[in-house]
């Protein structure tokens, strides 16, 4: 199996990239984190799965391991194949994915294009099991990234949103301002 790549990326679309290895040009359905790691860069290491079907052979690639593994992960749950979990994996950071599992929060799944209320709290059902055991870790006193995004939604909710619209309103935010700024971007766009 191909886990890893390290090659020169040498063209992008909106179906992820292609690495030149050795000369040899791998073509990868890439999560955006990825594409935006290899952008600009002469040469670049992007985690992968290859997906086997009878059919075909895919690539997909992560720009670290966590990525690949909550990847992995979705693949387990019934009824999610290869490009659910990609969007999955796409819509947001594997912590906040995570905290969202350990926290039976489908919402924030719901909130991914292509995403429904089944498969959202299925992913959470099959998941919680297998993702609990990091709850310690990933749930650290501190405000973290993940934990202001939910401070986010959480105000949002309050205000009279549900949470799927709080999520959708969210992710036209920039992730990186601090939770009341988020909010207000996040009204302003109302």
């Amino acid at each position: 199996m191909i886990s890893r790549l390290r090659g020169a990326p040498v063209a992008y679309d909106a179906n992820g990239l292609v690495l030149d290895v050795g000369g040899v040009g791998y073509r990868l359905a890439a999560t955006p984190r990825a594409v935006k790691k290899a952008d600009g860069a002469a040469e670049v290491t992007l985690e992968t799965h290859l997906h086997v079907r009878e059919d075909a052979l895919q690539l997909y690639g992560f720009a670290d391991a966590g990525e690949r593994e909550l990847f992995e992960q979705l693949l387990a749950v019934n009824g999610v194949g290869p490009k659910v979990a990609l969007a999955i994996v796409s819509g947001y950071s594997p912590g906040e994915l995570r905290r969202a599992i350990v926290r039976e929060d489908p919402a924030l799944f719901e909130s991914i294009p292509g995403i429904g209320r089944k498969t959202a709290q299925r992913v959470v059902l099959e998941l919680k099991e297998k993702i609990a055991p990091l709850a310690p870790v990933e749930e650290a006193p501190h405000l973290g990234a993940g934990d202001g995004h939910m401070v986010a939604r959480d105000a949002l909710v309050e205000l009279g949103y549900t949470a799927v619209e709080a999520e959708k309103r969210l992710a036209e935010t920039d992730p990186d301002l601090p939770p009341a700024e988020r909010v207000r971007q996040a009204l302003r766009a109302a």
